[in-house]
Parts: C-alpha cells; structure tokens; sequence
C-alpha cells in the first residue's frame, strides 16, 4: 500500500543473516500477538534471529520492535522511555511506526492498528530484506468496515427446501468445517487488511444455537450441532486475532423445517403476518445467539420473506434489536455489537428513524450496482437512497453484491474498481465496503474452472487481484493513477514471472476485458439481478421487446451515464432527432474495440511468462472469450437496431439488412463455444428457476454455452421463416393463426368469493363501467374469472383457497401499471420465492384490454394435487381462473395495446 505519509530519514541497514530481534508484545493481546508472530515469521524467513519479550529490554545491542495500543498500560510501561508524538493517532485502525535508536515502536490507535502496523513492517521485510535504519510511518483506512462475504448456500435447492434454507451440515458444506480452509482465507482477508466476514444464511439459528422453549426447533443432528459449535468458535476466535469482525446475515421473516412442521406453517411466506410464536421463537434465537457468540455481529435482511413495511418496523424493532439486548443482558455487557440493516426490498430510512433510538451501534448496506458491476457513474432513484441512509448518524456500506453480469470469467480491472470505490464515497456518500466473490458465490469457495485434472480451484486463489484491488482502495482510493499502474505491474510481474513490459499488457487485459460486461449490461439489459446472466447471451426478443421480460425499474437510471436504450434509439433515428449521452451503436463499437484490445494484449505477454503458466493461459483464454462475447452481441445489437426500424419502415429490406448479422452472431458464438466448453463447468452459480433470462434456469439446465447456441439457431431459423413468409405474403404482412383456448380445469373452491364471470368481451370484472372487457387474447375465451372486492384487494390483498384432484395452473391477470393500486407482479429482484409456482414470466403480454384500466399480462401459476392456497399482496389483481397444468402453453406478445402505442416485432424471432 502507498501511505498517506512516508518519510525516510536514513539509508537502509542491511543487517547481517546472525541479527538478533526482540520483538516487545502483549501476550494478552490477541491481535498485537498475532501481528508479533507474523512478523516473526517474515523476520526468521529473512535470516534474522527472533526473540518475544513481554517487557522492552533496559539495555539491548539488538534492534528491539514494540508492539502496542495506545493508552493502554502496555503501551505506556513499554515507550515511557521514547519521546513519541501521538496526538495526530486518532483514527480507527490507524497505526504511527517511529525509530528512536535501536528500537521501533509500533503504535496503533486501536488493537486492529497495532496489528497492521505489525503487518506493515512484515511486508516491508518481505520485500526488501532488510528493515530501514530509520522508519516514520503513519497510516489508515478510509473506510471503516471493509468486508467480504461468503454464502454458506448452495446452487440449487435442497430437497423438501425452499430458497436459502441450507442448514450447517458437513453433506451441505463440508468445506465449512476445514479449519486450515478458514485459516487460508482468513489470512488472505488480513493481508489484504480486510476487517469483515459476513456469512450469509437463511436461517442459521436452528444450526448454531438451542432453544430451552423451542427444542424442536433445531434442524441438525446433535453430532452435527457439535462440530458447528466447534468450527464457529474456532472461526471467530482466529477471525478476531486478525482483527475481523464475524458478520452473520440471515433473511426475515424465516424459521426452521422442524419449527414449521411443529406448528403446520411454511417456513416462509411473503404474505403472513408477524404471528406471537415467529416473534418469540426468532427473538429467543437470537437472544441465545448473541450470548453464545458475543463477538458476532448480525446482518438483517428484512426483505424478500417479510410481508409490509409496517412489519418491517415491527419486527426490526421489537423483535431483533430486542432479542440482541436480551442476549447482552444475559452476558452482563454493555458494548453493542453491530447490528447492519439491509437496505433492500424495505424502506430503510424509516425503519432506521424508529430504530436509531433502541441501538446506537447500527450501520445501513445497500447494492451499489444491484447485483453486478456496471458503473464508476451511479446516480439515478437508487443513488437517493445511497445518499439518504449515508446521512443518517450511522455507517453506510456500500455492497457490491452478486456479480451476475461478471460469471464466470475472470475479472480485475483496477481502474474500474479504483473509480467504483471513489463514486461510493462521492456520489454516495458510503463509508463502508461489503464485496462479494467476484465469481461462484452459489458454489463457494470452488470456482467453475474445469482443470484437466479434474482439480476444483479455489475462488480465493483463482481471483486474488478482485481482493486484492477492492481492498487496496477502500484503504485508499485516492492513489495517484500513473503511480498504481507502476505497482500493479510489479505485482503481476511477480506473480506471473514476467518483465513489466509484459506485465503491463496483462494490466492492460484487465482493463480493457474489465468495460465489456458492464457497458453491456446497463445498455442492453432486463435486469441487474441474477435473474439475467450477461455472458450466456440474450435472444434478439429481449432485445426488441424487453418489456415483455420486465425490465427492473430503476435499473437503467440508476446503474449508468446518462443515454439511450435500444427502443428509444430506434424511434430517435426514424424521427431523426437529436440523441443524448450514452448510445448503443456507441457501446457495441467499444466493447468490440475493448475486447480486440485485450486479446492483442495478453497475447503479447505470453511469451514472457515464466511462472503460473496454467494459470495464465486460463486468464488469457478468459480474454478471448470476452472478445467473442462483445462480437456476438454487437452483431446481435446491430440486427436488432434494423429490426426496430422496420416496425417503422415496414421495408422488408431492413430485415434482410439484419439476417447476415444475425448469422455473423452464430458465428461468434460457436467461438465462444469452443473457448468455454472445455474451459467452464457451468456460466453461472445460481442453478434454479429463478435465473430466467436469457432462458429459464429450471432443474440447473441452460447453464452452459454449449446448451445455448442451439436455442441461437432455432431463433435464426424462424426468423429465416417468418422472412420469408413476409415476402410470399400480398401484403406484406403475415396472417397469424388464432391460438387455441386453453383447456379448462374444475377445482373445489374453499375460501369465500364474490362469484364467478364469464372471461369474454362486455364482462365487467368489477361491476364498473370502467372494468368492462373489451378485447381478450384467444387462448383466454373459456376461462373463468374469481370475482373480487377491489376495495377489499387494495387493502387485504387476495386471497384464495382451492382442492384440486390434478395439476393445475391458475390463471392471474396483472395490470401493467406502476400505480400502487394495482398488485406488482412477481419480482425475483425483491421476492426470492418469486417463482416457486412458475409464476416469474409473462405468459401472454399484452393479452386483455378493460375500458378504461390498463392492460393485462398473464401470468401462472402451476399448483399440484390437493388442498392449497394462494396468498397475494394488496392491490387490484385479475383471478381469472384454472387450466389443466399438462397441456402445453406457448408464451407469446398478444398485441393488444394502447392507441399511440408502437407495437411488438418480437414474433420474428417464434
């Protein structure tokens, strides 16, 4: 790291191999000793002669290194003798090293200071051999809490589980209990002077800690609770000699299987109200949590399984604020651990208002790109609420969460990162980093690597510089730029065995590779989430209709500069108006040239690479592939742009314009093929139904370049077919055919209703003039509808129970409208459960026109045999009824728009 202030007052003194040291510590002190051993071992390794003292010699010939805290007894006793100015030594963490004759003295401001001027000294050993004859060294991190995080969660789903139930079992996770794993990855984080480990979990209480009034409530084995007690005492007793804070994240509201059983409730439902025996049960767990482990932190996540923001409040405020106070109580202490409120899916600022007065000690996270990475440059409605939690009178970390978008190549561009962490404290105002694996969250700490030894590699290895680069920065972002080009070339010339000519170029790799994905994702993109992975593609249908996909509000204003989407481009050029900022015939030019850039590059170091050659030639095979990514998709991009026009044009011409591109695409995609399939055992970590575009994710299918392409070319051919449909036509225009009704199902209703009505054209579906239908898409014309209250759904939501004798779907009608009086429909960004009937996609879009109401997209949802219910949230809903869940549904856009309204051309590509 390069300090804040370094001065050499002397010349080096190179000390001969036979050099005696004394090294003064608090053996009491966990992290002053630890960074004592550390810097012995740095010491020995260099030839030097170790000795540990708990008091600074009256008289030594040898050189004497004092480690300390400042203020305390240990620190006074041991450096009455020096004439040390420490008035300037305030910050946290911060840390002075001073000569005075033959002694240094380390001095922290803190227990976590004292060790990483400890650190500090080791690694100036380490790289020059020697220690300086006279040192005047002060430093500290900008930012408070600089943390990384680990998902104790798996790619797919348990069996009998939902989403983020994974309870701590050496079968789920039997890297969890591999001490020297955690010893590897904890010395990793301190290295990288990393203060922060958040372990993320649905519920892990029922895994860690047992409940007098609850006993049932425990989901592991006794054998299995035994060795959980014994790894996370030994995690958090090794992490806090490092100075690392353990941060346990879990979801709200959400309880053990066995706790559920016990009373005949689901684990988690969106839609349930806070009930006393959730309240109590979760309360208590984490009363006897905190007792347990008083030096464990909490991250709360009340979103995604919590039903309204009045219960967010209430359970933030009276249940775990409360449950951690309780566990203090029990203890006999006062010091308050931090408790860290997620931002997401919740209204933060409120629940922080109401909370601030109960606990002091409590800090706000929010994403800072969503869940990838797509700009040094966020503003937008989700930088507001970046800048209104960071002027609260607490800590505001910023989360760079997930990284959809990066999987699975490698990614280190430490300019990108370097602007990224100066925007978090500029434009947001955070003070705080919590950063996710930069790859492979879901299947940590392996990443998708196929070696051809079979070999798993490990994530903390395979991406050093993505911790390496967020670390460096969020200790100090400000760095001179030329200064960190020098120092990243010497650290890749070193690792890689290079000159730092070639290291350089493979900086330069980095940087260059580093632009694609995120221009990319925040030009073209549906979503910023793990809904979408980025570098599996997208279908030209998303492309030309992405509002068929439904496209995350906010995300485009919010996650890049200023500029124009495909959609808005396309009636701009016809219009020939004038365009503004960011455009996308701009990006797909750049991210070619970006991907043309890195490949000239790393192919120019190759030669000069002498060490960790498998590694590099995977690093440089991961830029080839980033370059025929960036060709596929701007031959996509430039296709679909032709295909905008001719739903202005109506010229066929423009859509023969568009074929060769979309055949180049192909092309491209085969390369990225054959660079990936023998190279990656899967794009992305998340394996289940909520990952749906570009295709659905379901049963861990879809999951690889090589499942892709042939849903590439089947969208080429019908698009052939449908061209040349176009051209045998008279008109110009192709007849469609109606679609067939869907084939009804009877079901026993069990919850009271208004009635039924008939789904056809004059049927008020409310009994107002304004709710009468008056267009309805084919397959819709035998269904019917469950009436309702609109009154009664605005302020209960809807709510219906059934029996069913085989599988069916329910046929739900959202109004396309972002009016709080209509039900949103399902969110995988807000709503992890979001799909667990099939219900994420749009299955008809478009597909009813009321009176005087907005439109209507279909979604379903597939129930199976017996007794269930559907619980959904306040606002007006269209329940229009059953159909046989086996027969087979062809999504589609029906079309009916509104007047003015440009129609969809997506059904070129079906």
């Amino acid at each position: 790291m390069k300090y804040l202030s370094l001065l050499f007052l002397g010349l080096y003194v190179t000390f001969a191999s036979a050099q005696n040291i004394t090294i003064v510590r608090d053996a009491k002190a966990p992290r002053a000793q630890y960074g004592a051993e550390k810097l012995s071992e740095t010491a020995t390794a260099k030839g030097f002669k170790i000795t540990f003292a708990d008091k600074t010699p009256k008289k030594s010939k040898d050189k004497v290194i004092v480690i300390g805290e400042k203020g305390t007894d240990f620190w006074k006793q041991n450096s009455k003798t020096a004439k040390i100015d420490d008035s300037k030594l305030t910050k946290k963490e911060g840390f002075q090293i001073r000569t005075q004759k033959n002694t240094i003295f380390i001095e922290g401001t803190d227990a976590t200071g004292a060790l990483y001027g400890a650190l500090e000294l080791a690694d100036r050993i380490k790289t020059s051999g020697e220690i300086q004859s006279e040192i005047n060294i002060d430093d500290s991190p900008e930012m408070v809490l600089r943390g990384a995080c680990i998902g104790v969660q798996k790619p797919v789903y348990l069996p009998g589980r939902d989403v983020y139930e994974y309870p701590y079992t050496p079968e789920s996770f039997p890297w969890f209990y591999d001490k020297k794993l955690w010893t590897k990855y904890l010395d990793m984080m301190v290295d990288n002077r990393l203060n922060s480990l958040y372990l993320w979990n649905g519920h892990p209480f029922a895994s860690l800690v047992k409940l007098k009034d609850y006993p049932f409530a425990l989901e592991v084995s006794e054998e299995d609770f035994k060795k959980n007690e014994e790894i996370y005492n030994y995690l958090t007793v090794e992490a806090n000699k490092r100075g690392i804070w353990v941060i346990q994240m879990f979801y709200n509201i959400i309880v053990s299987k066995p706790f559920a059983e016990h009373y005949n409730i689901k684990t988690q439902d969106r839609s349930r109200p806070i009930t006393p025996e959730i309240a109590d049960y979760t309360k208590k767990s984490i009363t006897a949590f905190i007792e347990k482990y008083p030096n464990v932190g909490l991250l709360v996540c009340l979103g995604e399984a919590i039903n309204t923001i009045d219960d967010d409040v209430e359970w933030f405020t009276k249940t775990i604020i409360p449950g951690v106070q309780d566990g203090l109580k029990a203890l006999g202490k006062t010091d308050e651990p931090p408790i860290i409120l997620r931002a997401h899916d919740t209204d933060a600022p409120l629940v922080m208002e109401k909370s601030l007065p109960l606990y002091k000690n409590l800090y706000t996270m929010h994403k800072y790109n969503g869940e990838s990475l797509t700009t040094y440059t966020p503003r937008g409605p989700w930088g507001e609420i970046h800048k209104k939690l960071s002027s609260l009178n607490s800590v505001h970390i910023s989360n760079v969460h997930i990284l959809a978008n990066l999987e699975p190549f490698r990614y280190g561009s430490p300019e990108f990162i370097q602007k990224t962490v100066q925007a978090m404290h500029t434009a947001h105002g955070a003070n705080a980093l919590h950063l996710y694996p930069q790859a492979s969250y879901w299947d940590w700490p392996y990443t998708a690597d196929k070696t051809k030894t079979g070999e798993r590699l490990l994530e903390m290895d395979r991406d050093w510089i993505w911790y390496k680069a967020w670390a460096r920065y969020a200790w100090n972002s400000k760095r001179d730029r030329n200064e960190e080009i020098k120092y990243w070339s010497e650290d890749l010339a070193a690792k890689y065995g290079t000159d730092l000519e070639a290291a350089n170029n493979i900086q330069k790799a980095y940087d260059e590779s580093g632009e694609i994905a995120p221009k990319t994702l925040r030009r073209f993109g549906i979503t910023e989430g793990n809904r979408q992975t980025l570098l599996l593609g997208m279908f030209e249908s998303q492309l030309v209709n992405p509002a068929k996909w439904r496209v995350y509000p906010g995300f485009h204003e919010s996650c890049g500069p200023v500029g124009e989407l495909l959609l808005e481009y396309a009636k701009k050029e016809w219009n020939k108006e004038p365009h503004v900022g960011e455009l996308p015939t701009q990006i797909i030019a750049e991210i070619t040239q970006h991907g043309k850039l890195a490949v000239e590059a790393i192919d120019k170091a190759e030669s000069k690479v002498t060490k960790d050659k498998d590694e590099f030639l995977r690093l440089k095979n991961d830029m080839h592939a980033y370059k025929a990514f960036a060709d596929f998709f701007s031959e996509k991009v430039k296709a679909a742009i032709l295909v905008l026009r001719y739903s202005y044009s109506n010229e066929i011409s423009d859509l023969d314009k568009a074929l060769p591109h979309l055949e180049k695409s192909i092309q491209y995609y085969e390369k990225l093929v054959d660079l990936t399939k023998d190279h990656y055992l899967y794009a992305n970590s998340m394996q289940t139904a909520q990952r749906r575009i570009p295709i659905g994710g379901d049963d861990g299918n879809n999951k690889t370049w090589v499942e892709l392409l042939p849903h590439y070319e089947r969208e080429l051919a019908n698009f052939k077919r449908n061209l040349d449909l176009l051209k045998s036509s008279k008109d110009g225009k192709v007849v469609t055919k109606e679609s067939k009704p869907w084939k009804t199902a009877e079901v026993t209703l069990l919850s009271e209703s208004k009635g039924t009505y008939a789904v056809k054209n004059g049927t008020k579906v409310y009994g107002t003039p304004i709710s009468e239908l008056t267009k309805i898409a084919s397959e819709l014309q035998n269904l019917k509808g469950i009436a309702f209250d609109e009154a009664s759904q605005n302020e209960n939501g809807t709510h219906l129970k059934f029996k069913n004798t085989k599988a069916v779907k329910l046929v739900v009608g959202y109004f396309n409208s972002d009016q709080k009086r209509f039900l949103f429909p399902p969110s995988l960004e807000t709503d992890a459960a979001g799909n667990a009937h099939g219900q994420a996609e749009v299955i008809l879009a478009s597909a009813m026109n009321l009176k005087e109401l907005p439109r209507i997209n279909i979604h379903t949802y597939t129930f199976q045999p017996g007794e269930n219910k559907l619980d959904l949230g306040k606002g007006r809903v269209l329940i229009l009824g059953f159909i046989d869940a086996d027969q087979t549904i062809t999504t589609r856009d029906v079309g009916y728009i509104d007047a003015g309204e440009k129609g969809a051309v997506d059904w070129l590509f079906y």
